[in-house]
């Protein structure tokens, strides 16, 4: 049977995308679909944005620092308009950029709600198409728990485009994002509360970078409420909000920002039609290359669940384009040893195992820690400590994880990734020169271990 299309995606954010240039470039005739804005979540509400909101909260800092160096100026003053419309025009700009990419690699462009009529097709603007295989690369989306007056509260789809800053903030979660949306609100002002249910944040990172991270945020009069969590929400007469939380306590506010989790994009996409299958958590279910239970449909990125992080939705889609159109490129992709970030104030980065996961996988563990004072930091008032960790399996000397928490942990962490990739040992940690001074020498000079 001839089809109109050898690979139809639906979704042009950054796995979608990257499989789509990568197929036509081998050869494939590809059409992608996007019914909201290209470059998917990282680039218009997600990674990028975030970034741009991270540097603006993070010039308190730096204005408060600069006395120490001799500088002096005037109060500094904080407009959150000009930062937002700066941030948009950026974005726009990217979105150029990532039509330029589809379009130049000979993709064709379909601006509209994909949705599937069967295995091999897929109605978009009442037109119907026929593909070979179809890849749903749809992504995620923030949801609110469903209490009263949920409706009143905002995820960090609308954050982007507030048009003032609020003066008080509730942040509700403990994931990587309500940490960053914190420490964003906090940085450029507002008064913020985090509020979690449970006693500590950042579930999963190791134990030593989260009790780290608390102590920093407090520093900085971060207001941290665990065991918390919102029974209600109401519109007061003078347009605030009043937060009921469960134990009965009330907090006034201008925002409630929630980031309690993301849930895959399946709306209105017509899986009734096919025979895809969902895990117990919703999302798509699939294979190890990526097929879902209906032969010709594939799936990838967050709508699938695994891991979140736009690197990983880039890394699949290449996987997929090669599978399909170059199978003799192909190879499966591995899960472990992903670098990751959190751009909380201060940043946190990390790959490989946290201590806890090491012992419960049976390794006999040694852990390397410093914490120290940055050296820009001793001409100044702020009391900031950095956190560095290393695992170190006991009995093969290799390193198991590295943990940091502190300024461009994630420019620094990202270079030693690719050593842990290539199977490091402490002993090779211990005989690579430092640059000097920086802080990520004291990565290499760390000798003896804290604990075992």
């Amino acid at each position: 049977m001839s089809y109109e299309f050898d690979l139809f995606v639906i979704g042009a954010g950054s796995g979608g995308v990257r499989a789509a240039r990568f197929a036509a470039g081998f050869g494939a005739k590809v059409a992608v679909a996007e019914s909201r804005y290209l470059g998917g979540t990282c680039v218009n509400v997600g990674c990028v944005p975030k970034k741009f909101l991270v540097y603006g909260a993070h010039f308190a800092d730096d204005f408060e620092q600069a006395s120490g160096f001799g500088w002096s100026s005037g109060e500094p003053a904080f407009d959150w308009p000009i930062l937002i419309a700066n941030k948009n025009r950026e974005i726009q700009r990217l979105n150029g950029i990532y039509r330029n990419l589809l379009v130049n690699s000979g993709v064709t462009l379909l601006e509209g709600h994909a949705k599937l009529l069967g295995p091999h097709e897929v109605e978009i603007n009442g037109q119907r198409h026929s593909a070979k295989h179809i890849l749903i690369a749809t992504g995620g989306w923030p949801q609110v728990p469903d209490i009263p007056g949920k409706e009143l509260a905002i995820t960090s789809n609308e954050a982007f485009f507030l048009e003032q800053l609020p003066k008080r903030v509730l942040v509700v979660g403990g994931g990587y994002i309500a940490v960053e949306f914190a420490s964003i609100f906090h940085g450029l002002g507002a008064e913020t509360s985090l509020l979690y249910r449970k006693d500590l944040f950042l579930r999963g990172f190791d134990g030593a970078v989260r009790k780290h991270l608390k102590e920093e945020l407090e520093k900085k009069g971060l207001d941290l409420q665990f065991n918390t969590d919102i029974a209600r929400i109401e519109r007061q007469a003078d347009g605030s909000l009043l937060a009921t939380l469960k134990d009965g306590r009330e907090l006034a506010t201008d925002c409630v920002f929630y980031a309690t989790g993301r849930r895959p994009m399946l709306d209105n996409l017509g899986l009734e039609n096919t025979g895809v299958e969902l895990n117990d958590k919703g999302f798509i279910q699939v294979n190890e290359q990526f097929a879902t239970s209906e032969p010709s449909i594939l799936a990838l990125g967050d709508v699938i669940g695994r891991v979140q992080l736009t690197p990983v939705a880039l890394a699949e889609g290449m996987a997929v384009a090669r599978r399909l159109f170059k199978p003799e490129e192909y190879r499966t992709l591995d899960y472990s040893l992903i670098p990751t970030a959190v751009f909380s104030l201060p940043n946190i980065a990390t790959v490989g195992l946290s201590e806890e996961q090491a012992r419960e996988e049976g390794y006999e563990v040694k852990v390397f820690e410093s914490r120290f004072r940055p050296m820009k930091l001793t001409l100044t008032e702020s009391q900031e400590r950095t956190l560095m960790k290393l695992v170190v399996d006991g009995k093969t000397d290799k390193v198991l994880g590295c943990h940091m928490v502190g300024p461009e942990s994630g420019e620094i962490v990202q270079g030693l990734a690719v050593a842990l990739k290539a199977g490091a040992t402490k002993r090779i940690f211990d005989e690579t020169l430092g640059i000097h001074p920086t802080a990520a020498e004291e990565f290499v000079t760390m000798r003896t271990p804290v604990g075992s």
